[in-house]
């Protein structure tokens, strides 16, 4: 709302102004103005503005000098500023015109409060000038005739007005045209001066506040002269090599003025200037030798030129000009040292001899040659050895001893001074002591402490110890009252040096002392591998391998082991950096740790890579406390069981292998059914006399082969049909017969699967009968058959047959081995089993088995064999038999039979001398 009547108000105020306007002489004037009208001000001052209506205005627009409003910058000033004169003229007051701005102006308000502006004036507020100070001339030479004069002030504080300086001169009869600055307000330049003659200068500064002038300066311009530098320098060798001439020409005339100079030089690629002695150039000259240079160096010269009486300005620097000394023979010989290799041969030394080469300022030239002498101490009688070489080294094989080496370096000009190395056999010297480093200034410093002795120098030496390179040597001489130095090679931050110090006397040397150091040193390049060497039930044994050197980047102080479980905490543990090994105790028994190792130099430490391991559930000796007493248990329990097992042996044997009686003890051999014993066989002698028959088998006969013989000749098998019939009736006893139970198949059958069956409860016998040898009586004689009534136990005993045996003897049973018939026949009635077998004649005992003819080379003959030899030899048994003739059939000479033709019968069914064969 403020501002819409402004704008109003700005509107009326401008149509006023024109409203107001008189027209006089075609100037417009306002209804006032004020004074001063546009001033300049002093910063600080006090300053009155006055502003003054016309006496026109004041009738037409009724306007008065109560009216005023002064104003800076659209800013009302305050009224208590305000001084009313008369009806028409208002004056305003500034204590402080720093406060004061542009623009002021006088306003009036006129009917209805609105604000006209009568008028405004710029004021502009500054300082006066200060004097001019510090006020200086120099003429500088642009040519050989021309010498211009530039003068320079110090103009003083800025004004905030336009300033005006002048540089005023005069000779002291006349005026010159003032020299007006260009562009800057502190420096003019004269073109030409006058030498020889006084001229007054000053400056002025003027502004609307005021004038200043500097002090004036009086001189005579030639003593302000800068001259041009010297030019065509050149640059010459001498005949002498640490001689060179420099030559140039002067600019200025010697008749405005005498020079003098300087001179300064530097070799090449150094950036120190050396200068000539200034009372050696001190007069006008245009040539001078420099001496004292370096031979066969390279040297870079400069000159300049002033006023000879010092008066004045040097000149700038003449231009760079190069010139090289002639060489010289060099100044001393190589430093030398050597490397003794005797671990090939101890009788040897491999010894590798080298040096530095010269520098060029030592070398004076270019070194075309060494040349090597190696003299043996022990033999003086011997010529030395002189070797010449190109490069800086030399490898030599000598015995042990002592040498003295003798190294020269040579140029075109002639040979350095010898450099002389001793090689004791031994270091037996003194050596140094404390040998310490130090990183200072981005170098090494290698500090000892000396021996006591006089030491002639020391020789320091040094290598970068790497796991991917060799030892590569580098060394340096110090002087023998020196007891520290920086080393002089490329040392590198990260990296390990080995340092070594020896001390050489002139009649030997001392050991070595060697120190390992760091330029810089920074944490692990990587963390150490742990790994599990031993793993318990609650500790670990922890193995981790050094870190190589490469991967320390400084001393390793301390390594740090941490561990924890899954959910556990972590558990820090210090290790001495010396160790490779260590024992976690205190762990939780089968339980997953979590373990990593830390690094630790000055400069930090790094992490290795996370290890896992599971402690053992039982610890050492825990399971061998168990196994141990449960196997002696159970040792005990079988020695007791064995030993139960022997106290009770006989009754074991009876209920697990029960007593097989003996056919040969029996009873039975006493007695035969209806004939009478005409033997006694109280012996087995007796009862088988030798040579009666060694081997007997049964013989199995079908009943189907009774076709083949006659009648006759079956007539001796009745007797067994009787025989059979009656102990069918009567089945007790050793010889009782088997069908009163299961017949047991024969472990010929062609069921090989069942042979082994039942054979622990059948007693197995076959009774054997042989003819009498002309006419003579019988041998009745037993063997095994199988049957399955055991013996009694009264039989066993031949003691408890002393009152039973007439009515034992009445009876005997005839068994027939159950060889070659089918499982169905094992249902069949043991009559008709029986009848398979042909009865003998009842005077004689038939026996017909399978007779096995003893003696040498004998082999088994049988009804079982081929069908030929069964026809052949079963009608001569039969007749023979007949006859009361007992016939003893030879060997049979031939191929055995095979597997299909052998008899169908138990087998072995023998009986040998005095006794039987079991089964």
């Amino acid at each position: 709302m403020f501002s819409g009547w402004n704008w109003v108000a700005h509107g009326f105020y401008l149509l006023l102004n024109i409203c107001t306007l008189e027209v006089s002489g075609g100037l417009v004037q306002s209804c006032g103005h004020i004074i001063p009208e546009s001033p300049v001000l002093a910063l600080g001052s006090n300053f009155t503005a006055l502003c003054i209506l016309n006496e026109s205005c004041l009738d037409f627009g009724n306007i008065y000098a109560n009216q005023i409003i002064w104003k800076i910058k659209n800013k009302v000033v305050p009224k208590e500023q305000y001084r009313e004169i008369n009806r028409t003229v208002s004056s305003v007051t500034f204590n402080d015109t720093s406060s004061l701005a542009t623009p002021l102006t006088c306003n009036i308000l006129a009917d209805g409060q609105i604000e006209q502006n009568i008028y405004g004036i710029a004021v502009t507020i500054g300082l006066p000038p200060e004097k001019p100070k510090n006020l200086s001339c120099i003429v500088r030479q642009v040519s050989k005739l021309t010498f211009p004069m530039t003068c320079t002030w110090n103009p003083g504080r800025h004004t905030f007005l336009d300033t005006h300086f002048r540089l005023k001169y005069r000779w002291p009869q006349e005026n010159f045209p003032d020299c007006i600055p260009k562009d800057v307000n502190n420096s003019c330049t004269i073109a030409d001066v006058q030498f020889f003659v006084n001229l007054e200068l000053w400056v002025e500064a003027a502004n609307a506040l005021g004038k200043a002038e500097s002090d004036p300066l009086v001189f005579d311009p030639v003593e302000i002269v800068k001259p041009l530098p010297p030019h065509n320098l050149s640059v010459n060798s001498g005949i002498l090599p640490t001689v060179l001439k420099l030559s140039w020409e002067n600019l200025i005339s010697g008749a405005v003025m005498k020079l003098k100079f300087n001179i300064r030089y530097r070799t090449v690629g150094d950036t120190n200037w050396m200068r000539v002695p200034p009372e050696d150039t001190a007069s006008t000259r245009t040539s001078f030798s420099v001496q004292g240079l370096r031979p066969y160096t390279e040297y870079v010269f400069s000159i300049r030129c002033m006023k000879e009486d010092g008066v004045g300005y040097w000149s700038d620097w003449s231009e760079e000009k190069t010139g090289i000394t002639t060489e010289d023979k060099p100044s001393k010989g190589p430093p030398v040292w050597r490397i003794i290799d005797a671990s090939r041969s101890p009788a040897s030394w491999t010894v590798h001899l080298m040096w530095k080469a010269l520098e060029p300022f030592e070398a004076n030239g270019v070194i075309l040659q060494y040349e090597v002498t190696v003299r043996a101490k022990s033999s003086l009688s011997n010529p030395p050895e002189k070797y010449n070489v190109n490069t800086t080294n030399l490898t030599l094989k000598l015995p042990n001893g002592t040498y003295e080496v003798t190294v020269i370096a040579r140029n075109r000009v002639g040979a350095s001074p010898p450099s002389v190395l001793l090689i004791p056999a031994t270091n037996s010297k003194a050596p140094v002591k404390n040998v310490r480093t130090l990183p200072k200034d981005g170098k090494l410093w290698v500090g000892w402490t000396a021996p006591n002795s006089y030491v002639l120098k020391y020789v320091i030496e040094w290598c970068l110890v790497s796991n991917s390179s060799d030892c590569i040597i580098e060394w340096q001489n110090e002087p023998g009252n020196a007891q520290g130095t920086y080393l002089k090679g490329d040392i590198k931050p990260f990296k390990c040096y080995l340092i070594t110090v020896y001390p050489l006397y002139a009649d030997g040397q001392g050991s070595g002392q060697s120190v390992k150091a760091y330029l810089q040193q920074d944490r692990p390049s990587k963390g150490p591998t742990v790994q599990t060497k031993k793993v318990g039930k609650a500790e670990a044994v922890l193995t981790w391998n050094h870190l190589t050197v490469d991967e320390q980047n400084g001393f390793i102080r301390s390594y740090t082991i941490f561990y924890k479980t899954i959910d556990g905490n972590e558990t820090a543990v210090t290790v001495d950096p010396s160790k490779t090994e260590y024992t976690l105790s205190s762990l939780t028994s089968d339980t997953l740790y979590t373990v990593r190792m830390m690094a630790y130099t000055d400069e930090g430490g790094r992490s290795g890579p996370d290890f896992t391991f599971t402690t053992q559930k039982f610890g050492k000796g825990e399971i061998e406390a168990i196994v141990v007493p449960v196997c002696l248990a159970f040792l005990l329990i079988v020695l007791l069981g064995v030993l139960f097992c022997f106290n009770k042996r006989d009754l074991i044997k009876k209920h697990i292998w029960p007593i097989v009686p003996d056919p040969s003890k029996s009873n039975i051999a006493q007695w035969s059914p209806q004939v009478p014993a005409k033997h006694n066989f109280s012996s087995k002698d007796q009862m088988y006399p030798e040579g009666s028959f060694t081997d007997v088998s049964v013989v199995e006969i079908e009943a189907d082969d009774k076709k083949s013989f006659s009648e006759q000749d079956l007539k001796p098998f009745d007797l067994l049909k009787k025989e059979k019939s009656t102990s069918e009736g009567h089945s007790s006893g050793i010889g009782g017969s088997s069908c009163m139970s299961s017949p047991r198949q024969s472990v010929s059958d062609s069921d090989e699967g069942e042979t082994t069956q039942n054979t622990s409860s059948t007693v197995q016998y076959s009774t054997v009968v042989l003819n009498g040898y002309r006419d003579q009586t019988p041998v009745q004689v037993f063997s095994r058959s199988e049957s399955t009534q055991p013996l009694l136990d009264s039989e066993e005993r031949s003691e408890d047959h002393t009152g039973g045996g007439d009515s034992t003897t009445q009876r005997q049973q005839y068994f027939k081995q159950n060889g070659g018939q089918d499982e169905t026949n094992t249902d069949k009635p043991c009559f008709e089993r029986t009848k398979q077998i042909t009865s003998a004649n009842e005077g004689d005992l038939v026996g017909f088995a399978q007779l096995q003819i003893s003696g040498q080379g004998s082999q088994p003959l049988g009804l079982g064999l081929e069908k030929n030899t069964q026809e052949a030899a079963l009608p001569d048994i039969l007749q023979t038999s007949i006859e009361g003739q007992t016939m003893r059939p030879e060997t049979v000479e031939g191929n055995p039979p095979s597997a299909d033709e052998m008899p169908k019968s138990y087998l072995p069914q023998t009986v040998r001398q005095g006794g039987y064969m079991p089964q």
